[in-house]
């Protein structure tokens, strides 16, 4: 399986999580935007709102999952938003086959035992 094929499965797993965290939105039309600063400043706090939900912060670890194997292949990938909510995806290779786990992260913090790499990649992801 080629290096494109393995890194699809988690790129599509962090689409549909986006994907499912974003509802829709209205759209403004430019005689709605406020004139005034008060009306500005609302305007920006209620974009900042709705930003801070997005997984805007990423890190990625990559590793050896085995001491036989090198190249780095086997990595975590951790998405999360401005509170630590999110997903760490990762993906462990072997000599014939990988394996991909995706672990739900709340508060930075996860249900599930995280892997030392994991625990890295959402600290690294913290702003």
């Amino acid at each position: 399986m080629s290096y494109a094929g393995l890194l699809a499965l988690p790129i599509a797993l962090a689409a549909l999580v986006i994907a499912l965290r974003r509802a829709p939105r209205s759209s403004v039309s430019v005689e709605e935007v406020p004139e005034d600063v008060a009306g500005l400043r609302r305007e920006v706090a209620a974009l900042r709102a709705e930003g801070a939900d997005a997984l805007k912060h990423l890190a990625v670890v990559r590793y050896d999952a085995f001491g036989d194997m090198g190249g780095h292949l086997s990595w975590s990938l951790a998405l999360v938003d401005d509170l630590g909510h999110g997903v760490v995806i990762t993906s462990i290779h072997g000599r014939n086959e990988a394996r991909t786990y995706a672990k739900n992260i709340s508060s930075w913090s996860c249900e599930q035992q995280l892997s030392p790499e994991e625990s890295e990649a959402i600290e690294h992801a913290r702003p």
